[in-house]
């Protein structure tokens, strides 16, 4: 069952992204197939640094912090998928958007998610 929270996890982040592309300037992304492709970029790259410097640098931690690490993952990723095309501009504007949907749909990060898993047994 925890793989398929994964799965959904990706698809809803995917979908974000292509919302994000469609509402935000100087950000594109070619297809559906880029964005979930971006969306684990981003998961990995989110992951990577959180496990490094911490829950608190981490683009999905809160403040202007983790909303410019935000905004830089998100600009690194594009020179990793293909078809996705982010200005400074763009990276910076996708952090805010993606930052106000997760108000809404809150998303835990792979990083999380596996700790509670392991603090439970």
């Amino acid at each position: 069952m925890q793989f398929l929270g994964h799965v959904v996890r990706f698809i809803v982040a995917a979908l974000v992204l292509m919302v994000v592309g469609w509402i935000v300037p100087q950000f594109s992304i070619g297809g559906f197939g880029s964005a979930l492709l971006l969306a684990l970029v981003i998961a990995l790259i989110g992951w990577a640094i959180e496990g490094i410097f911490g829950k608190k640098v981490t683009p999905f931690g809160r403040g202007i912090v983790g909303f410019l690490v935000s905004a830089l993952v998100i600009y690194i990723a594009q020179f990793i998928v293909g078809d996705v095309r982010v200005s400074v501009l763009g990276a910076l504007l996708a952090a805010l958007v993606i930052g106000i949907i997760d108000l809404f749909i809150p998303i835990a990060t792979p990083f999380e998610a596996g700790k509670s898993s392991k603090e439970s047994k």
